[in-house]
């Protein structure tokens, strides 16, 4: 059994000594080669990936880019399987909201001094917040997504309510009013709130009341609060459900795109989704459909909003972390990243990006979304180890029995403080 382990470890290194001579991927006068794993999925954001991708390999001969198609649904199992196993992507592409564990884990690298200094300063402190963790940062943020109200324009019209704009918003109390006017009671309603997943949405939207629930201590560890802001939007959408039936319970278990069949066929006047959502209505609605894209409603702070922006990475593993900087400036420059934010239906980061005239017509209500750039923030909870848990089994079911009516605001403040707080100090010893 020795001799056997000897003699294949002896040619397992020969195997190496041979890869390595033959300078593939190597430093030694060969030609280097960057894996890039995009999550992209859209039609036209696949196209903008790939055409960036040939139009960088043109430009760099010694430095190929390879692209590597990944998924949305399952990219966190799959990255940690495979920075595990020696295998990650040179350049990773994900979100904000899920680079903590990574970053805390030392599977990414800092990318600090591997940026430019244009890049470092075109994307706002707000987007590099989401993405920095411990003083360093492990991912470039750019591609974000404000929740907005797509609505029926002609349920609008028909019941004379004031249309909201970025600059005189809807408040959350003139929002409650307003579903009650555009909702019949005859299988018709003001508002169709699709909250299968219903965390992110509830604690992004909040941040427009001032509520944050995550908080820290002056020892630098995170405990949940959940203060008088922090009930503005949960009541809202329970008391739409709930009291005044303008909300139908029957969305609460959908996904968005669950819900677009009935926004088409008049059953919801208003769906509140994100902002790329724009192509399936666009795709998707009968002719002669007219819909707008209104601001979600503010509140004591304005229409701030929680964002976990799209974002590039560069693993610890890889022996190329310049070149993959590198990739990364030339992918994000503001021409490139208006490219892949129209591929998305998205906002850019970047503020010379987000100027581009493309981004700001009243065609399929661009200008509303980018006037909205301005008032994101982080997500609450983006940096909050134990986050995932604490979603999971305590915040998802305790909100999604809230809002269906089955407990009470005391019952839910008890589960996602009491609950969340034990979870939290487990990852915080």
């Amino acid at each position: 059994m020795r001799r056997a382990r000897a003699l294949g470890a002896a040619a397992a290194a020969l195997v190496l000594l041979l890869a390595g001579c033959s300078g593939d991927g190597g430093d030694s006068g060969g030609r280097i080669t960057l894996r890039f794993q995009s999550l992209a999925w859209q039609q036209e954001s696949v196209e903008a990936n790939k055409q960036l991708v040939a139009e960088w390999n043109a430009r760099h001969p010694d430095v190929e880019v390879e692209y590597v198609q990944g998924s949305w649904t399952s990219v966190h199992d799959q990255l940690l399987t495979s920075f595990e196993g020696g295998e990650a992507p040179d350049v990773i592409h994900d979100a904000s909201d899920d680079l903590a564990d990574f970053a805390y884990g030392g599977y990414l690298a800092d990318l600090g001094k591997l940026l430019p200094r244009r890049l470092r300063d075109d994307i706002p402190r707000a987007s590099w917040d989401t993405t920095t963790f411990g003083g360093k940062v492990y991912g470039v943020p750019f591609l974000q997504e404000p929740r907005v109200l797509i609505a029926n324009a002609a349920r609008l019209k028909e019941s004379g309510v004031r249309i909201p704009t970025p600059d005189e918003p809807w408040s959350w109390q003139e929002f409650r009013s307003v579903t009650r006017r555009l909702g019949s009671g005859k299988g018709r309603f003001g508002v169709a709130w699709p909250l299968k997943e219903p965390v992110s949405a509830t604690l992004n939207l909040s941040l427009s009341a001032g509520g944050e629930l995550f908080h820290r201590r002056p020892d630098g560890k995170a405990e949940i609060r959940f203060e008088d802001a922090d009930a503005v939007v949960p009541r809202t959408v329970h008391d739409q459900v709930n009291v005044d039936g303008s909300a139908s319970g029957a969305t609460l278990g959908m996904g968005g795109s669950d819900t677009l069949p009935g926004f088409f066929g008049g059953k919801y006047a208003m769906v509140p989704l994100g902002f790329s959502y724009r192509q399936q209505i666009v795709q998707q609605a009968p002719k002669g459909f007219d819909w707008q894209v209104l601001p979600a409603p503010a509140g004591a702070d304005g229409l701030a909003q929680g964002v976990s922006p799209q974002t590039l990475s560069v693993a610890e593993d890889s022996p190329h972390k310049k070149e993959a900087a590198a990739f990364i400036d030339f992918f994000l420059r503001p021409a490139n990243m208006v490219r892949l934010a129209r591929g998305d239906w998205m906002l850019p980061t970047g503020k010379e990006a987000l100027k581009d005239p493309a981004l700001h017509t009243d065609k399929h209500d661009w200008a509303t979304g980018t006037a909205l750039a301005r008032h994101l923030r982080p997500a609450p909870a983006q940096s909050v180890r134990g986050y995932p848990e604490w979603s999971d089994k305590v915040a998802t079911p305790a909100l999604q029995e809230y809002y269906s009516g089955a407990i009470g605001l005391d019952e839910l403040r008890k589960r996602l403080v009491e609950d969340g707080n034990l979870v939290l100090r487990r990852y915080q010893r």
